[in-house]
């Protein structure tokens, strides 16, 4: 007799893999988060040759409007999946948008080993050639793969396996947009076949010291990206700390470089306690210190996480109730 199938738990949140179009030849202008997630899964031949499938409808946005409570929604149906014995491992299904900060998020507070894989598309489910239908079955046989466990959050596209902490969208309509900036790849799917060259060192999932339970229902703390440009000012930066921002990550150019005219409202902000971190707007590469009078106004460095990243890292340290200096070492870790 042949070995029973893997048990997989797909859950669905909308996005353009689940998108209608007019027509097939349309790819911009759709509605994403259209079909259900039984309509998805019709749309995979073989997928009940791979794996047992249970799904949900956890939502069904596009994922420009992913909210906390979403989160916190997501969050609580992926845990009773993976606490049952019977669910080998976890897909969702997600819009691209904003895929990488959902990925994040889970791999920092999940407590599992299981495979939990994030999956979405480029193209709508009407368009021609559509992405979605590989992308879902390559993300079922990763779910599926032994070789998945522990490994973290992973994040599968265009026949690529992804980590939550790195990976980025980095075009808005190319099928190949999702990338790990310089780090690269973890693996990949080909013909079929899941494969792994490498993985993270840095904490995730077991290994870190944050729990769903900094989702309790209300929004997490309110914190604000603040985007670095020539001949900036100050006023975005007040009005941040002004309306009762707990934290700012500033995109800043290059190393994370503060202009002038910003730092001055960023100094006020962290005298009355705003927490800022210095990220970069240039896609890639690690901020580390720099200009001395950033490091002593007290902002804190923010290493390769991205800015959108590095706001849900901070939102969960804000909430854990972490003080400065115990924020500095989780970004050093992280």
């Amino acid at each position: 007799m042949s070995a029973a199938l893997p048990r997989i738990a797909i859950l669905a949140t909308g996005g353009t893999i689940a998108g209608k179009a007019s027509s097939a030849s349309q790819t911009v202008g759709y509605k994403p988060g259209s079909a259900s997630v039984q309509d998805i899964l019709d749309s995979v031949p073989g997928l009940s040759d791979v794996a047992e499938i249970t799904a949900v409808q956890v939502a069904n946005i596009g994922s420009e409007d992913m909210t906390d409570h979403i989160w916190t929604k997501l969050v609580r149906e992926t845990e009773e999946q993976l606490a049952d014995p019977e669910i080998d491992g976890v897909v969702i299904t997600h819009g691209t948008d904003t895929l990488e900060e959902t990925a994040f998020l889970l791999n920092l507070i999940l407590k599992s080993d299981k495979p939990i894989v994030i999956v979405g598309s480029m193209r709508p489910a009407t368009s021609i050639s559509a992405d979605g239908p590989m992308n879902l079955l390559n993300a079922v046989r990763t779910a599926c793969s032994e070789k998945s466990v522990g490994k973290g959050v992973l994040v599968v596209l265009n026949d690529e396996i992804h980590g939550a902490r790195d990976v980025t969208k980095t075009n808005t309509t190319n099928c190949s947009t999702f990338a790990s900036p310089r780090l690269g790849a973890l693996g990949f799917v080909t013909g079929g076949i899941v494969d792994f060259y490498k993985a993270s060192v840095k904490p995730h999932t077991t290994q870190t010291q944050f729990t769903s339970a900094l989702l309790n229902g209300s929004d997490l703390p309110l914190t604000d990206i603040i985007y670095a440009y020539a001949n900036e000012d100050s006023r975005l930066i007040e009005a941040s700390a002004a309306t009762g921002a707990k934290g700012i990550v500033y995109a800043g150019m290059g190393n994370g470089s503060v202009h002038i005219n910003a730092l001055k409202g960023l100094r006020e902000a962290i005298e009355k306690g705003v927490i800022v971190i210095r990220s970069s707007r240039a896609g890639s590469g690690a901020v580390v210190d720099s200009a001395p009078e950033w490091t002593e106004a007290g902002m804190i460095n923010g290493g390769t996480l991205n800015p959108q990243k590095a706001r849900i890292l901070l939102q969960l340290c804000l909430a854990s109730g972490l003080g400065r200096e115990e924020i500095i070492e989780v970004f050093n870790r992280y």
